[in-house]
């Protein structure tokens, strides 16, 4: 299988972040990254590797929930605390990224609050995990990072499909 690699500014966008600080990280060795010509290429593996470490920083601060309002954009995080012991911490992690496109803010608030309750909800499943959303409403767009186990990954897609898709969408005509 052939390995996906990402430029600064794919990364940088995937995690909402500035370019800059993409650089910042690599150059603090925090984000692993590989020179090719002039340009820096980041693997999935040390992207993965990066929002794990990212994760378990965060753990640190138990069930943390921000706000933010940034020129008409709403963001929030939330990452569940709880981590099993070592001998029973998830031997596969997943990140996804989705995008949800014409969104209305009042979907929006609905799948997030679904979301942060769920993480709430202290489920086993979402030990170890992180969730970020974040809302364009001038674009009416709706951006889902995950990071986690298979099993909480799995159960935030259904949520946020049943959520989302409009009702009859995905569902088999007998």
């Amino acid at each position: 299988m052939k390995e996906k690699f990402y430029t600064i500014y794919q990364v940088a966008e995937l995690l909402d972040m500035h370019h800059k600080t993409i650089r910042k990280f690599i150059a603090d060795g925090k984000l692993g990254a590989t020179k090719a010509g002039k340009q820096w290429r980041i693997s999935d593996k040390d992207l993965s590797a990066f929002m794990e470490n990212s994760n378990e920083k965060a753990e640190e601060k138990a069930y943390e929930m921000t706000e933010e309002r940034l020129e008409g954009n709403t963001s929030s995080d939330f990452t569940a605390k709880g981590l099993p012991p070592k001998s029973e911490k998830p031997r596969i992690s997943v990140s996804t990224v989705i995008d949800i496109d014409e969104i209305e803010k009042n979907q929006y608030m609905r799948i997030s609050n679904t979301l942060i309750a769920a993480m709430n909800s202290k489920d086993s499943r979402f030990q170890n995990s992180t969730l970020h959303v974040k809302y364009y409403e001038e674009e009416g767009r709706l951006k889902i990072l995950l990071w986690g186990p298979v099993k909480f990954t799995e159960e935030m897609l259904d949520i946020i499909t049943m959520l989302a898709e409009p009702a009859g969408e995905g569902e088999s005509e007998e």
